[in-house]
């Protein structure tokens, strides 16, 4: 494997070799790149290496009137600390990058000197012998660097120091060891489709400024709606900033459905309206309806099971309750895998859609979290009901690995999404295009300035296929019935509730020997109440693994284990576990 500083990642580190049949490296890679990069690495391996370092077929090319250029480093340092085309950044600022008339040079040194800086990082992010996290607390950072903003520009220099340190503390998501949140992982097509997508610099609001981006929203958005199971993906959606965005949509659309005048009238003109979701839903349902003037008041929560699934009958008995007292429901909110500060749990979908059928209710199922398994046919299954769904969120950036922020809200009905939220700008929608309007999808979202967000997931879906995000989700499942099996059984550690999650959350006490003997009393309680955050302050501060806890209703604080990361292993879920006993049994 390559290592910063040897083969791929050593750029102009090494003397060229005189061998045709075995190059420099830096050489090779200069090769390599213009194999898919064409002209654009010609200019760069010219520029950075000088002319021993220049593919052979360019040389040809060479304007014999250049200026001579200085040879390439011999040194034998790895990486390399040698300046490259004697670019010297503390003397440079910004203002010398493009567009300026004469920084073509500057601009791709620089930017090559930020790619070793982001390619060193991301071989670190694997390495399980490097630190998930080096912690330091916020008076330390504040103290130990400079992050104001002044009045002068920074030399780029500094600008790369600055890019050093972002990434020196940064908590290494990729890690195979990191577990602490939903978005694990680190994708390396979806990678480069981030870096391609702030190279594009577009907006989503009109096909005639995004092209390319806008036809894979819709062909994405249509695949989705197939999957979820609305005949030949009819339907409509769009990709938001975020989960908890995508819930509101849903809860905007649903209200705009049942009250059409409310658009222009507002809250006043209209009954009070009542929405329906389990104890266990995302806290982003009752702050929607915050957002949207309908009160957190006016959200029922309806009791769970011992495995965290809503219960039908009291949904029913809640819809009948609200109706006698004269309010109107509208809007039940399912969900798909209940969110990571609870138990994953797939809510009974057929069920709540056969009732909310009956009350005539617009049914919603939040997928954020569970809408993946929609990809694997083995697990699949837990989603039964969700094609009668009126609207899904479903967040590609968790369980399916894509590189935040990746959220798509879908809805069943074709056009609604426009009634309900276009406004006619007329300075950006204009009527009389020339193209098919239907493209120009910024007048049916809440914004106007809309990120690209859906080229991260089409690139990995060309490059994975709907089989290879299947595999990496069967994969994370495995690992964590892994983990239930290595714990359930296992002395000092209690489960939180009994039975194979059908998720990958994994709730869990650790017991120190200092309490396995006593009572089950309240004095207990308060003791393991503090375990699982002292445990997590020494996991940070050793740097070795992150996982997160949470206290729910009368249960203390045990650990929330979420696996989405495909970079984890058997090995990584040992080490856990381990780590857990090692800086617990102490307490």
């Amino acid at each position: 494997m390559a290592t910063p500083g040897s083969g791929f990642w050593s750029f102009g580190s090494e003397e060229a070799s005189g061998d045709p049949d075995n190059p420099g490296p830096a050489k090779a890679w200069c090769q390599a790149a213009q194999k898919f990069t064409g002209g654009i690495s010609t200019k760069l391996c010219a520029l950075l290496y000088g002319d021993g370092e220049k593919p052979m077929e360019t040389r040809a090319k060479e304007d014999p009137n250049a200026p001579p250029r200085k040879p390439t480093c011999t040194c034998n340092k790895k990486p390399c600390g040698c300046e490259k085309a004697d670019i010297n950044y503390a003397f440079l600022h910004s203002s010398d990058l493009l567009p300026s008339s004469d920084g073509e040079v500057a601009t791709l040194s620089f930017l090559q000197d930020v790619m070793d800086i982001l390619l060193q990082y991301l071989v670190t992010n694997f390495d399980r012998s490097t630190k998930v996290i080096d912690f330091h607390y916020p008076n330390e950072l504040l103290q130990d660097y400079n992050w104001e903003l002044s009045d002068q520009p920074q030399t780029l220099e500094e600008i790369l120091s600055n890019c050093r340190t972002a990434l020196k503390y940064a908590i290494k998501t990729g890690h195979p060891r990191y577990f602490n949140q939903l978005s694990t992982g680190l994708d390396m097509v979806g990678l480069a489709a981030d870096w391609l997508t702030s190279t594009a610099n577009t907006n989503m609001f009109t096909y005639e400024i995004a092209p390319v981006f806008v036809l894979m929203e819709y062909v994405t958005l249509r695949k989705m709606r197939e999957i979820i199971g609305w005949p030949g993906g009819a339907g409509d959606g769009i990709f938001s900033p975020g989960g908890a965005i995508s819930n509101m949509y849903a809860m905007l659309i649903a209200r705009f459905k049942m009250f059409p005048e409310v658009k222009e009238k507002g809250m006043a003109a209209i009954p009070r309206l009542v929405a329906f979701t389990s104890e266990h839903s995302h806290f982003s349902v009752k702050k929607g309806a915050a957002a949207l003037g309908i009160g957190t008041d006016s959200v029922v929560l309806i009791r769970v099971d011992e495995r965290g699934k809503m219960i039908p009958s009291d949904l029913e008995r809640r819809i009948v309750e609200a109706k006698q007292k004269g309010f109107v429901p509208f809007l039940v909110s399912a969900t798909a895998g209940t969110p990571p500060t609870v138990y994953g749990a797939f809510d009974p979908l057929i069920a709540i859609a056969d009732i909310c059928k009956k009350y005539k209710i617009w049914m919603h199922v939040d997928g954020a979290w569970g809408g993946g398994l929609l990809m694997s046919r083995k697990h699949k299954w837990k989603l039964n009901g969700i094609e009668r769904a009126n609207s899904v969120t479903w967040n590609p950036h968790k369980m399916m690995g894509v590189p935040l922020q990746c959220s798509a809200l879908l809805v069943r009905e074709e056009g609604i999404m426009q009634s309900c939220n276009q406004m006619h700008a007329s300075y950006l929608f204009q009527q009389d295009k020339h193209y098919d309007l239907s493209y120009d999808t910024g007048d049916k979202a809440l914004q106007c300035g809309r990120h690209v967000d859906v080229f991260k997931l089409w690139l990995m879906w060309r490059a994975k296929g709907t089989t290879g995000f299947e595999a990496h989700i069967d994969k994370c499942l495995e690992l964590g019935e892994y983990l239930y099996n290595k714990i359930k059984n296992r002395e000092g550690f209690e489960m939180v509730f009994d039975g194979k999650p059908q998720h990958t959350n994994v709730c869990f006490w650790y017991v120190p020997p200092s309490l396995r003997n006593m009572e089950d009393n309240e004095e207990r309680l308060n003791r393991l109440s503090k375990v699982a955050p002292v445990i997590k302050a020494r996991m940070m501060e050793y740097g070795t693994t992150m996982v997160s806890y949470q206290p729910l209703g009368d249960k203390v604080n045990f650990f929330r284990m979420v696996i989405s990361n495909p970079a984890a292993a058997h090995q990584d879920i040992d080490f856990l576990i381990e780590e857990i006993e090692r800086l617990g049994q102490d307490l």
